[in-house]
C-alpha cells in the first residue's frame, strides 16, 4: 500500500457502518449511484473526469495501523466497526460512463453494487474526485471549444491545493488542453509541459536585452519571451534584436489582448518576424477565448479560470442509495422525497440518442429497464469493476488517451446549441423511460 486515503471521508459515513453492524443491516446487496441533478448555472453539457483516477486510488481506500489508532483513539466507531474496517477492501462491482464523455442532468454516472458496509464509506471519497475533476474538464473543454483549435496551456497550479493542481491538469488535458506548466502532472501522467520565464526573471537583469539574451543562450532561439515587462513594442523590438526573426514566439501577459495581439502581430512581420508565433495569457477564460478568436493568436495559457472550476467548486454531484434487497433477495427501489433533493430509485441503463448525422437528440435513462435504443443511438455504461478488480481500459497513460479520444468523438455529437456560452438549458433533454 502507499499512501491510505481511507479518512478522506466523513465522519458519519463510519458511523452508519457502525450502526448497521450492530443492527445486522450491514451485508444487505444495495446499488449507490453517483449522478447530479443539475448542471451548474450557465452550462449545457458536463464532462466526465476523475474515473481513472477513482479506481486508481480505491486500491488505497485501506485502514492501516495508524487510521485505526487514530479512529480507536478518538472513539469514532466501535471495536467492532474498526475490526471490519480492518480487513476493508472494495469487492464488489461498478458500471457507469466512460472518463471523457459528456454528461447531462441525472445521468447514472457511477453505479457501485455491493453491500451497505462497503459502499457507504466511499461516498465522499468518490465524490471528492468526480466532482472536483468533472468541474475542472467541464470548464476546459469549454475553453478548447472557444479557442476554435488553437492550442492551450494550463498555468494554474499556483491557484489551487497542489494535489488537485496535479488532479486538475489531468482533468483539462483528457478535455483537450495540450500541455501544462505543472512537472508533477507530467511526471504522474506524461501529459506535455512547456515554459520559460516569468517577469522577475527580466527583472533580474540590467536590462531587457540582458535578459532576453540569456534566455535564448540556455534554450535557443526556438524560446518564447516575454515581451510586456515594460513598453511592449519596445519589448518586441529588442526580442527580434537579440534573437532573431527565427525566435520562436513572443508572450503577452498584460493589456488589452484583442488590440495589443494585432499590434505586435503588425510588428513582427514588418520587423521580418513572420513565423514567430504570438502566446497570450492573464487570467483568460472561456469569453475572453472567445473575444480573442477573431486575434492574431497562436496558443494560449490559462491559470486560475480552469483548475477552479470556472468558479464553479463542485459539479453538483452525489451519490444516493438506490435499490437494496429485501429478505426474499428482491431488489427494491428506494428513493427521498425531500423537497428540491429527490432522485430515482432502481437501476439505470443509459443511452445517448442520436439522431441520422450522428448529432444528441437526447439522453435517455431507462428506470428499472433498458432503455429503448435505435440503430443510431450509443450505449453509455459500461463496466469500471469487476468482484472488486478495475478494468484496465481506464488506468494509466492508456486510460488518459483513451479519455481524450472519448471527449474528441463526444464533442463531435452535441448539437450546435451545446457550444454557445450563453447562459441556456442543457444541450440535450433527459428522458425518463420506466
Amino acid at each position: 500500500m502507499n499512501r491510505s486515503t481511507a479518512l478522506l471521508t466523513d465522519r458519519y459515513e463510519l458511523t452508519m457502518l457502525d450502526a448497521a453492524l450492530r443492527d445486522g443491516t450491514a451485508s444487505t446487496p444495495c446499488l449507490f449511484e453517483l449522478f447530479t441533478r443539475r448542471l451548474p448555472a450557465g452550462r449545457r453539457y458536463g464532462v466526465v473526469a476523475g474515473v481513472g483516477r477513482f479506481l486508481e486510488e480505491l486500491a488505497d481506500f485501506r485502514f492501516g495501523d495508524a487510521e485505526l489508532s487514530w479512529l480507536s483513539d478518538n472513539q469514532v466507531v466501535s471495536d467492532e466497526a474498526l475490526s471490519f474496517l480492518a480487513d476493508y477492501r472494495f469487492t464488489g462491482n461498478a458500471f457507469g460512463y466512460r472518463e471523457g464523455d459528456l454528461y447531462f442532468p441525472h445521468s447514472p454516472l457511477l453505479t457501485l453494487e455491493t453491500d451497505f458496509a462497503h459502499g457507504v464509506v466511499l461516498e465522499t471519497f468518490a465524490l471528492s474526485i468526480y466532482n472536483y475533476d468533472s468541474a475542472v474538464a467541464s470548464v476546459a473543454s469549454r475553453m478548447v471549444s472557444a479557442a476554435g483549435g488553437r492550442p492551450i496551456a494550463e498555468m494554474g497550479s499556483r491557484r489551487a491545493n497542489e494535489w488537485a493542481a496535479v488532479a486538475g491538469t489531468r482533468a483539462a488535458y483528457i478535455a483537450g488542453f495540450s500541455a501544462s506548466s505543472n512537472l508533477e502532472a507530467g511526471r504522474q501522467y506524461n501529459i506535455p509541459t512547456m515554459g520559460t520565464a516569468a517577469h522577475a526573471f527580466t527583472l533580474l537583469h540590467p536590462d531587457e536585452k540582458s535578459a532576453f539574451r540569456s534566455q535564448v543562450e540556455t534554450m535557443g532561439v526556438g524560446t518564447t519571451l516575454l515581451v510586456d515587462t515594460y513598453d511592449i513594442s519596445q519589448g518586441v523590438r529588442n526580442a527580434i534584436e537579440v534573437a532573431g526573426t527565427q525566435l520562436g514566439g513572443v508572450r503577452i501577459d498584460s493589456g488589452d489582448l484583442v488590440s495589443t495581439a494585432r499590434q505586435v502581430r503588425a510588428l513582427l512581420d514588418e520587423l521580418g518576424a513572420t513565423g514567430t508565433k504570438i502566446t497570450v495569457t492573464n487570467d483568460l477564460d472561456e469569453y475572453s477565448l472567445a473575444a480573442l478568436a477573431a486575434s492574431p493568436v497562436d496558443s494560449f495559457g490559462v491559470g486560475t479560470s480552469v483548475l477552479t472550476g470556472g468558479g464553479e467548486a463542485t459539479s453538483g454531484m452525489v451519490y444516493k442509495l438506490t435499490a437494496r434487497q429485501d429478505a426474499a433477495g428482491t431488489w427494491v427501489p428506494v428513493q427521498k422525497a425531500s423537497a428540491g433533493k429527490m432522485h430515482l430509485g432502481g437501476r439505470k441503463s443509459a443511452v445517448r440518442r442520436l439522431n441520422a448525422r450522428g448529432i444528441a437528440q437526447a439522453e435517455v435513462i431507462g428506470v428499472e429497464r433498458e432503455a429503448n435504443r435505435d440503430s443510431n443511438d450509443r450505449s453509455l455504461l459500461v463496466d469500471l469493476i469487476h468482484e472488486g478488480e478495475p478494468v484496465s481500459d481506464f488506468l494509466g497513460e492508456t486510460g488518459i488517451a483513451r479519455a481524450r479520444a472519448i471527449h474528441e468523438q463526444a464533442m463531435s455529437e452535441l448539437p450546435a446549441q451545446g457550444l454557445r456560452l450563453t447562459r441556456g438549458d442543457a444541450a440535450i433533454p433527459t428522458v425518463f423511460e420506466q
